[in-house]
């Protein structure tokens, strides 16, 4: 990888347009914002779509779930259908059920009542940052409620037994690995779900996720609407302002690349080869933000360097402890902001996104009724970045796959909701835009 090129933070100010109701932003510079609901063949979009394959509308809050669970979407699987609740993975590439009972499930796929379910004969496992599971593969029909029109057929893989995959409080019963086919098993020639759906459908090979939940909450036994999984394209009611466009590195997982970290305005100063160590990638089914072992204890000095908590126990950094407030205080106040630093697609640019507290510092239960406590949503990786669900809930993510590109707009679910929507809202409004257009050093 290239060293990273010197980085020139310019302040533009970022008018906020109201017309109806669509917020937008006028910067010196727009970024490319078409909306993609049906390919013209030549990876371009159109801005209509009369065959009524792609309807948007109807996908909207689709998914269910908070980044604590994981967020998931109702298929139906078989012949006739059998309704699952599906994870929904950017990290991995297989799409897998239960075809077993387990303990922390309350159904599964049984294989035996599909007429249309055919078994490859061919057996396949995933290992996971946590979990794994074993099974065989199969080939089946499958449509979405509320997704594009029409039914499927797509590799299944039957989950016959696992290992700390399916965990207690989770309200799913499979996962739809959403990554490239390099990272199929037991090799890239199963072809994964999305793949499957555009060639049978015809859609863009474009999808868009917007994730609202807010946090683990260990409490809470009842999920509630938890954000939208767009095939086919961006619904831009589900977003505010311009789409910022980073390059898809590599096409295994969706690898970007990372310029910088700062906390509040300290930059880390560290190498970018750092950051960017085996690989950066964005993964929705991992809960935490994850970063590299030097990064992570960087990051932990500059927020214990630059928080107003004069003592913190590293037990809270490490992820086994908790720290906790008397009710109703927020906490969020002593604690920086987060910016990470994404190429863009001119390569002579970059952009930020800002992780705020509220994100990063997540509710987990009650203790006694009159402590609110919460965890630290960062922690260390071995094997590379991960942004992941504690970042991508504060933004609406496009992942083009047809122009190797990832797209990050502020959600519109932020500022609306729930009450950390509302502190959020209360919080950033008056730095609004996100994202801040920085040049490299003439």
């Amino acid at each position: 990888m290239d060293t990273c090129p010197p980085v020139l933070s310019v302040r533009f100010t970022a008018v906020q347009v109201v017309e109806g109701s669509h917020a937008s932003w006028n910067h010196i510079t727009q970024p490319d914002t078409r909306i993609a609901l049906k390919s013209d063949g030549s990876g371009l979009s159109l801005a209509s779509d009369p065959t009524g394959t792609v309807n948007f509308l109807d996908m909207v809050n689709n998914l269910q779930g908070d980044s604590g669970r994981g967020y998931y979407i109702e298929m139906s699987i078989g012949t006739p259908g059998q309704k699952l609740n599906i994870l929904v993975d950017t990290g991995s590439s297989n799409f897998a059920v239960a075809a077993a009972a387990h303990q922390f499930i309350t159904h599964y796929f049984n294989t035996a009542l599909s007429s249309t379910y055919s078994s490859t004969g061919r057996t396949v496992a995933v290992r996971y940052t946590q979990g794994n599971w074993e099974g065989e593969l199969g080939i089946d029909r499958v449509s979405i409620p509320r997704g594009p029109n029409g039914t499927i057929t797509i590799n299944i893989a039957a989950i016959l037994s696992s290992d700390g995959f399916f965990l207690p409080g989770i309200n799913w019963q499979g996962i739809l690995g959403l990554a490239y086919p390099v990272l199929a098993r037991p090799d890239s020639s199963v072809e994964p779900f999305f793949n499957s759906v555009v060639k049978q459908l015809g859609i863009p090979d474009i999808f868009s996720l917007q994730m609202c939940g807010a946090g683990l909450s260990a409490s809470s036994t009842t999920d509630t609407t938890g954000g939208s999984l767009i095939m086919g394209g961006a619904e831009p009611t589900l977003y505010r302002g311009s789409v910022w466009y980073t390059p898809i590195i590599e096409e295994w997982y969706y690898q970007v690349e990372v310029l910088k970290l700062e906390v509040g305005d300290q930059n880390l100063n560290l190498d970018c080869r750092e950051y960017n160590m085996d690989k950066a990638i964005v993964d929705s089914g991992t809960t935490l933000l994850r970063l590299p072992v030097n990064v992570f204890n960087a990051l932990v000095e500059a927020i214990t360097r630059s928080s107003l908590i004069e003592e913190f126990s590293s037990g809270f950094w490490e992820g086994t402890k908790l720290a906790c407030w008397m009710k109703g205080e927020n906490p969020w106040r002593f604690f920086p902001k987060l910016s990470i630093y994404l190429r863009a697609t001119n390569t002579s640019e970059s952009f930020r996104i800002t992780i705020l507290p509220q994100l990063y510092i997540q509710p987990i239960t009650d203790v006694d009724g009159t402590l609110d406590c919460f965890r630290f949503g960062v922690s260390s990786s071995t094997n590379g970045m991960v942004i992941g669900a504690t970042v991508m809930e504060g933004f609406y993510v496009v992942f083009d796959r047809t122009q190797q590109r990832l797209g990050f707009a502020l959600s519109s679910c932020a500022g609306q909701g729930s009450y950390w929507c509302h502190l959020l809202q209360l919080y950033v409004c008056k730095y609004f835009a996100f994202y801040e257009k920085l040049q490299q050093k003439s």
